[in-house]
């Protein structure tokens, strides 16, 4: 009788990784129905609010973990504090801009700009990873380039929401996944130097609600989870990008923007203009695509390890 074949290595890492990305994405796909409770809040208030107790909580999982050797050796590189720091900035534009757009029922343009951003990885990482563009991978960004032209003709304007949304993030991600630390001492490290700006802005120029002496026990409760919100996404997010290939962690990325497309429409009634629509059509139908090629590509080269263990 012939024995199951043991799963490699490399075949466990890329299910964690796989795990990881759908944890991550559905997180942030949720998102908007939390941010959308502090909604009477400034945008800025609500980033300092999640700085702040992200890093509480970072620090909390670090100690428990005892991961601090690792963010001692991160601190000790000149390369990797420089890639952090880059990475941290460009993650703190991309919580803000995402806050603002929430709260001032821009869902739409941020859930366009996730589904751009699994397109936005296959370009960054056909130039900067050195991964190869297969056909369909062409046509499926060729489609998402003409949907944007399509709201450009239209509106007379870029999507600028949804086109910075998703290359920060895209960035983000192609940066973490070049720095050698592990996700959780990055992600601390990265929120540790956002921290002294937003201490100094709670201190001298936040509102009353952020006063936690006198808020609400229930308020406070929901400020705190800021932290939650935030670091749980990223921790699976950063994750997935260590344990698998770049464009196929974008391959999880619909997850996200269609939940928040099901909640701006049919839950926070944003209009639906004919343009959008058509811009999401080509969009949608890139990302089709790109899903039908990574998944023949993936059941191609699992065939090829199968037979070559055979052998």
């Amino acid at each position: 009788m012939t024995q199951p074949i043991a799963s490699t290595d490399a075949d466990k890492r890329t299910r964690a990784g796989v795990f990881f990305a759908i944890a991550a994405y559905s997180m942030w796909g949720l998102a908007p129905m939390y941010f959308k409770l502090l909604q009477a809040m400034p945008a800025i208030e609500i980033l300092m609010h999640r700085v702040i107790w992200s890093a509480l909580i970072l620090a909390g999982l670090i100690l428990g973990f005892k991961q601090k050797a690792k963010v001692i050796k991160a601190l000790r590189s000149r390369k990797v504090m420089t890639i952090l720091l880059i990475a941290g900035l460009l993650l703190g534009a991309n919580w803000l801009l995402f806050i603002w757009a929430i709260n001032s029922n821009h869902i739409l343009d941020a859930s366009l700009g996730y589904y751009i951003n699994p397109l936005i990885n296959i370009l960054l990482g056909r130039l900067f990873l050195g991964e190869k563009l297969r056909p369909l991978q062409q046509v499926a960004v060729v489609l998402a380039v003409l949907g944007v032209s399509v709201l450009v003709v239209s509106y007379g304007q870029l999507p600028w929401i949804a086109l910075v949304l998703a290359g920060t993030f895209g960035v983000y991600g192609l940066l973490r996944k070049q720095v050698e630390v592990d996700s959780l001492p990055g992600l601390f490290i990265e929120t540790m130097m956002m921290l002294p700006f937003a201490l100094v802005f709670w201190l001298w120029f936040a509102s009353p609600q952020s006063d936690m002496t006198t808020n609400s026990l229930e308020f406070n409760a929901i400020l705190f989870a800021a932290g939650i919100v935030t670091t749980a996404p990223l921790l699976c997010f950063t994750a997935a990008a260590r344990r698998i290939m770049y464009s196929t962690l974008g391959f999880f990325q619909y997850i996200g923007p269609t939940m928040m497309f099901v909640l701006a429409v049919f839950l926070y009634g944003e209009p639906l203009e004919e343009a959008r629509l058509i811009t999401f059509g080509f969009v949608w139908t890139g990302l089709i695509l790109f899903s039908a090629d990574s998944l023949r590509f993936y059941h191609r080269q699992k065939k090829l390890r199968l037979n070559f263990k055979k052998s």
